[in-house]
């Protein structure tokens, strides 16, 4: 199995700089130093409430399987399922914020969900089961899965199947607020062999893409109109930052045949082309307008690193951003930049990839063993 892995990855993509990665994960293994307890949670340190989100959990589940983590893996699942999702994961989605409340009390301090987190949950889950052979993991996911599509997807005038961002909170007689970074192609692909329901989505999720994005730069929120129209959002306008990055990330490690990823990627060239031309992301774009301002963090360089690997003529850039993360290092404890930074640098390292069909493919060496 393992064998069969490591050939499909090697047929993946083409070979990047440096893409000969041992056992060992340096970077995962000091994000679990900084930012993860000794019980299983992903701590974001800056905020005083020393939260966790379960963003942070899910997060955390798939690095874990994506550098074999066999143990880490369960006890994150274990901390994620007796605080966030009541001690059953089969039947609660998991609150998406825990931390220290007014009076010093440890709990789930916003019980809604966030389904960009549960959809990593229920995908590292599902490719947890499939790659170590765990039918448990399996069973799980799919009762995940099946509770993301009863609670949190909606059919929208125009549009048809659409994720929410969460349960409560994201539609009224406007319309329904949709953030594209909580659409990963990888996974929708994925979750289409479990239930066709999910290919619709993604196949919608390609439309979206393409048609909020109309200037080559993807908005962090965007309001579905009852008229089936797409609108700025009411919070966020047209701007495009710090969640919006995670667009380009996702779209950067799409499998070379999946579907419409050379359109997908065409799309967004002014993006890779901004990058490029001004020696790193910027922090803030005006998705209408195209006006960018600001210099993106680090992490924003890592998350670009797929996109600028496999976007024609963009070479520089990519070299650009790599001696970046070198001479700059991302401070340990800055939760988002570092989870940006596993994503995009393990990519760029060849520690994973990802079929067409959206199944996970580690790297691990017939060496690797527990």
């Amino acid at each position: 199995m393992r064998r069969l892995v490591l050939l499909l990855l090697a047929l993946a993509l083409p070979t990047v700089a440096g893409a000969a990665p041992t056992c060992a994960w340096p970077a995962w293994e000091r994000f679990k130093t900084a930012l993860v307890s000794g019980d299983g949670r992903v701590i974001a340190p800056s905020d005083a409430r020393l939260i966790t989100t379960s963003e942070g959990q899910s997060y955390g589940l798939f690095f874990a399987l994506v550098n074999n983590d066999r143990a880490t893996f369960a006890q994150l699942l274990r901390w994620t399922t007796n605080n966030l999702a009541q001690g059953d994961l089969a039947r609660h989605l998991p609150a998406w914020l825990w931390g220290r409340d007014a009076q010093g009390q440890w709990q789930v301090l916003d019980a809604n969900n966030a389904s960009d987190a549960d959809l990593w949950i229920a995908y590292s889950l599902l490719e947890a089961g499939r790659l170590w052979q765990a039918p448990g993991y399996t069973q799980l996911g799919q009762h995940l899965l099946w509770r993301i599509a009863a609670q949190t997807l909606r059919k929208l005038p125009g549009l048809g199947v659409m994720l929410l961002p969460a349960d409560h909170g994201f539609e009224d007689a406007q319309g329904w607020r949709l953030n594209l970074s909580y659409l990963p192609l990888q996974l929708l692909d994925r979750f289409a062999q479990v239930d066709p329901l999910w290919g619709e989505l993604a196949g919608n999720t390609r439309r979206l893409l393409r048609e909020a994005s109309a200037k080559g730069f993807a908005p962090d929120w965007l309001l579905w109109t009852a008229a089936g129209t797409i609108a700025p959002d009411p919070q966020h306008g047209n701007t495009g930052a710090y969640d919006a990055i995670r667009v380009y990330l996702w779209l950067g490690m799409l499998a070379k045949d999946a579907a419409q990823r050379v359109e997908l990627q065409h799309h967004f060239a002014p993006m890779v082309a901004l990058t490029v031309r001004n020696g790193q992301p910027p922090e803030t774009v005006d998705v209408r307008s195209g006006q960018a301002s600001g210099a993106g963090p680090g992490g924003f360089s890592a998350a670009l690193l797929p996109l600028l690997a496999v976007a024609p003529d963009a070479g520089p850039g990519l070299r650009a951003q790599r001696l970046r993360l070198q001479e700059q290092a991302i401070e340990p404890r800055a939760y988002y930049n570092q989870v940006l930074a596993l994503f995009g640098q393990g990519w760029d390292e060849a520690r994973y990839r990802f079929d067409k069909a959206g199944r996970l493919l580690p790297a691990w060496s017939a060496s690797c063993t527990d």
